[in-house]
C-alpha cells in the first residue's frame, strides 16, 4: 500500500526550482510555438504600447461632432438661401456656399473616419452628398444635360 503524495511538498518544491532557473529565453524565429521577434526597447510597466490606434480623447469626438454638425447646419441652410441665384454674381455666390458645405462633409469624414466614429461618418459623407447635388442642380442645366437650359450669366 502507498502513502499518500504531499502535494503541498512537491508543489513548494517546484517553485524553488524555478525560482533558481533564469528567465526563459525565446524560442529560435521560425520554430513551432516561436514568439514574434521584437525591435526597439523592451515594454516598460505601466507604459501603454502603441500596438493598435491610440485611444480617442473626449476633446477629439467633440471636435469632430463640432465639425460634422457644422457641415450639416450649413447644408440645411442652404435650402434657405435668402439671394437670388438664378444667374451672376447670386450663382457663382450659390455655387460657392454649395461646394464649402461638400467641403465641410469631407472635413467632417476624414475626422471622424480618423477617430472611428461610424455615425458621425455617416452623417458627414450624407453632407457631402447633399453638397454636390446642390452643386449639379444649378451646374448640370447650365452644361446642357437639363431639358430646360440656363445661363451662367444674367443678359
Amino acid at each position: 500500500m502507498t502513502t499518500p503524495r504531499d502535494w503541498d511538498k512537491e508543489l513548494a518544491e517546484i517553485d524553488k526550482l524555478m525560482s533558481k532557473q533564469p528567465a526563459q529565453v525565446p524560442a529560435l524565429a521560425g520554430a513551432p510555438g516561436a514568439l514574434p521577434a521584437t525591435r526597439g526597447p523592451s515594454p516598460q510597466p505601466g507604459r501603454p504600447q502603441a500596438s493598435g490606434p491610440a485611444p480617442v480623447t473626449r476633446k477629439a469626438r467633440f471636435a469632430t461632432w463640432f465639425q460634422v454638425l457644422l457641415g450639416a447646419v450649413a447644408g440645411a441652410a442652404m435650402t434657405q438661401w435668402p439671394y437670388a441665384n438664378s444667374c451672376g454674381v447670386g450663382l457663382f455666390l450659390y455655387l460657392g456656399a454649395a461646394g464649402v458645405v461638400s467641403l465641410a462633409g469631407l472635413w467632417g469624414s476624414l475626422s471622424s473616419w480618423r477617430r472611428r466614429m461610424g455615425l458621425a461618418h455617416s452623417l458627414s459623407l450624407l453632407v457631402t452628398l447633399w453638397g454636390l447635388l446642390l452643386v449639379g442642380a444649378v451646374v448640370l442645366p447650365r452644361i446642357g444635360y437639363a431639358t430646360q437650359a440656363a445661363t451662367w450669366f444674367c443678359p
